[in-house]
């Protein structure tokens, strides 16, 4: 008996504190992946930096050998010295063709800036710049995101909520099956026109990109995490691409508007039927509330149902509202009180009948 009792006490402690406890498993489980990622990552690359570096040691002691009037402190400090300025942006490898802050680059800087995307291949140079730039992105990514949910709520519209409702109708299928099968439609069709079509593009584009590395970067551009290991027309000169200004622009455009189709897809998965009751598992609901809002749902649904038809009221006489004194008068000749109540129009023809 009292085991018994015990196990429906815990299980009455759990019931009632469920979302509680699912919050803290998504939690733990969160932490366990950012843990498990970051041992991954250490496993897979850890060797690779360990390798660089013995390469990296070994070419400068070549380096050394074969000019020996350099010496180790002036090569130190001339490969210090090229470090700073390839983190500002500036490379010693053909600094007199690339330029990072003409208007066409500057145009590339701002979107990724205000779209947080920040490779870190350019980097304002003077305190001003830098000062302009902690203004500029305080006012710009607000109005930025603004902007792009605006036009992402209308996409969503064109392209998630009129189909799906579409379809619902002609085809009679459930909503979230039908749901489902949309968003992964919409997926696919954005995968391919956003990650592996301009990916062949940028390994035409880019000599030294292979598939990979091109679709490596247009995820990493487009979920904005802008890690700045990839940035194309970087390292180019005139022969393989004679328009520089018309490719860097032609990055922005598709930068932008890939940001808003991902964007879009992913609204659309965040609508899915299963994820709300997903969600729904890691709230605290206020079950009153809930049901005061579906009594009110359902008053509105019975007074609707009600209510005359208005083509009727073109049709039918209109009631007839007697005074506020005849129904005092009446009330007090039946010695009753209640609330004011019209009479209705059939009432008063028969008494004038």
């Amino acid at each position: 008996m009292v085991t018994g009792r015990r196990g429906d006490w815990c299980a009455h402690v759990v019931e009632r504190h469920q979302s509680g406890i699912n919050f803290a498993l998504l939690i733990i489980s969160y932490i366990l992946y950012l843990i498990i990622g970051a041992a991954i990552f250490s496993a897979i690359e850890l060797p690779y930096e360990r390798e660089l570096r013995k390469e990296l040691k070994v070419a400068r002691l070549d380096f050394l050998s074969n000019n020996t009037c350099v010496s180790d402190a002036h090569l130190e400090e001339l490969l210090a010295r090229a470090l700073v300025a390839s983190n500002y942006g500036v490379s010693v490898l053909g600094n007199d063709t690339n330029k990072n802050w003409d208007f066409v680059s500057s145009l590339f800087f701002t979107s990724t800036v205000l779209t947080t995307t920040g490779y870190g291949h350019s980097v304002p140079l003077s305190d001003g710049g830098k000062a302009f730039c902690i203004f500029y992105s305080l006012v710009g990514i607000p109005a930025t995101l603004f902007f792009l949910s605006a036009i992402v709520e209308r996409l969503m519209d064109l392209l998630s909520r009129n189909p799906t409702s579409h379809f619902h109708r002609r085809w009679a299928m459930s909503r979230p099956k039908l749901a489902i099968i949309h968003a992964a439609s919409l997926s696919i069709i954005m995968a391919l026109l956003f990650l592996f079509i301009p990916a062949w593009i940028f390994m035409a584009m880019e000599k030294d990109w292979n598939f990979l590395e091109s679709l490596y970067f247009c995820f990493i551009s487009l979920t904005t995490i802008g890690l700045g290991d990839y940035v194309p027309g970087e390292i180019q000169n005139k022969e393989d691409n004679p328009h520089p200004h018309m490719y860097r622009l032609a990055i922005t455009v598709y930068l932008l508007v890939g940001l808003v189709c991902v964007l879009v897809v992913l609204e659309t998965c965040y609508e899915l039927p299963q994820l709300k009751l997903l969600r729904r598992r890691f709230y605290k609901e206020n079950v009153q509330e809930l049901d005061s809002e579906a009594t009110n749902i359902i008053s509105r649904d019975q007074l609707s149902d009600q209510l005359p038809n208005p083509g009727d009221h073109m049709t039918n006489q209109l009631p007839v509202i007697s005074s506020v004194s005849q129904q005092a008068d009446t009330l007090h000749q039946n010695g009753t009180s209640g609330p004011y109540t019209p009479a209705s129009g059939t009432t008063v023809n028969e008494k004038l009948s």
